[in-house]
């Protein structure tokens, strides 16, 4: 059977396992060694080159999952999406970027690309026409995040997708925060999917990781750099991301199940003047989300109303987690302009309409009641 054709919760449970051949273990063996024999042998094996038993086999997970030809596993987020780039950009290039990404990725461009002589735009909006008006001659690239990091707007992923093509360009995309359980850009037509294996893939708050998919040509292309910059992780992370992401489908699910929930209830509290949740109606891109997701994801952001004290309401909650990162089964809540988004400068802040006081809320696996609660006693501790 194609492992296309399977459906995606054999994919996590399956897909990419190691066979314990010599005690037939369940689990995948982990295959710890940083030497391998190098005569006689079909591939030669080492851990900077990303083809350890461990890594190739979870790529193959990975790339089962984002409907793609191949995949590799980084270091972190980071680490794939600064090596993704500079494997297809050189000196003279240019990249148009949407205006609206992950702080960390903003700050890598804005911070070296201008010292490598790589030019960049980000675009003034989200619509197809928005990148179009910052193409160039020089452009190779076009990049994106939908949803987005923390005001989950939405990209039409399909559009801008065909506009790459249509200029013999390359498409990339940050799928983060929806995961290839709720949205495969692959299948909308994008050449690279990226990720922060840290968040939805290692689930449990423990894991540093990233991973691209895409064909095995642009594999080879990213690989070529790869190998020389050094961020392959290590097979004990390996297999704890391959054990983690047998859950992925099954905690994804029930994750947005319970962040549709506290979005809608949220939305109805007077002591919120805004929840950003792309499953809301009143949410501008609901219908581009019905179109291009498989549901809305579990991350949520929203603004307290005017007044009231963003960083005393996450001191005064005492189930939820004030914690960086996301996509852990616990449920967090940070400040995006203190965490996430700290490295740019208030302005850039300002003109994504990122406040002070906005509040992302990565929803967990607890009952949703016992969440409610947790807001409630902590929005009377600031209210009082």
């Amino acid at each position: 059977m194609s492992k296309n054709k399977l459906g995606e919760n054999t994919i996590c449970t399956h897909t990419g396992e190691l066979e314990d051949k010599t005690f037939k273990g369940a689990v995948s063996p982990i295959y710890m060694s940083t030497s391998y024999e190098f005569m006689d042998v079909e591939i030669g094996r080492y851990p900077r080159y990303f083809n350890t038993p461990n890594q190739e086999y979870l790529a193959k997970k990975i790339a089962a999952l984002e409907h793609a030809e191949a995949a590799m596993i980084f270091t972190s987020g980071m680490a794939v999406i600064s090596t993704t780039l500079l494997a297809f950009l050189n000196s003279g290039d240019h990249l148009v970027l949407q205006n609206d990404i992950y702080g960390g990725t903003r700050n890598l461009i804005e911070a070296h690309f201008d010292r490598y002589n790589i030019e960049y735009s980000f675009t003034n909006g989200l619509h197809v026409d928005d990148f179009e008006a910052c193409i160039k001659p020089n452009t190779k690239l076009i990049y994106l995040e939908s949803p987005s990091n923390p005001l989950l707007k939405l990209v039409d992923i399909e559009a801008v997708a065909k506009l790459a093509k249509s200029k013999n360009m390359i498409s990339i995309i940050d799928n983060t925060f929806a995961t290839p359980i709720i949205q495969k850009p692959i299948d909308l037509g994008i050449d690279i999917v990226l990720h922060s294996a840290t968040k939805y893939f290692g689930g449990h708050s423990d894991i540093s990781a990233g991973a691209v998919a895409t064909t095995q040509e642009h594999i080879d292309t990213i690989w070529t750099l790869a190998k020389n910059l050094g961020g392959n992780l290590s097979d004990f992370t390996v297999w704890m991301l391959e054990r983690s992401m047998k859950t992925l489908s099954i905690r994804v699910k029930a994750q947005q199940k319970n962040a549709k929930k506290m979005a809608k209830i949220l939305n109805k509290n007077e002591a919120i003047s805004k929840v950003y949740y792309p499953g809301l109606k009143s949410h501008p891109d609901y219908k581009l989300a019905k179109k291009q997701m498989k549901g809305f994801g579990a991350m949520l952001s929203f603004d307290l109303a005017e007044g009231l004290d963003a960083e005393l309401f996450l001191k005064s909650l005492k189930l939820i987690k004030p914690s960086m990162s996301l996509a852990g089964v616990e449920s967090t809540m940070i400040l995006p302009a203190l965490t996430s988004h700290a490295l740019l400068s208030p302005e850039d802040r300002a003109v994504q309409g990122i406040k002070d006081g906005l509040i992302r809320f990565s929803v967990g696996l607890e009952e949703v009641d016992d969440l409610i609660n947790d807001i409630k006693q902590a929005l009377k501790v600031i209210i009082s």
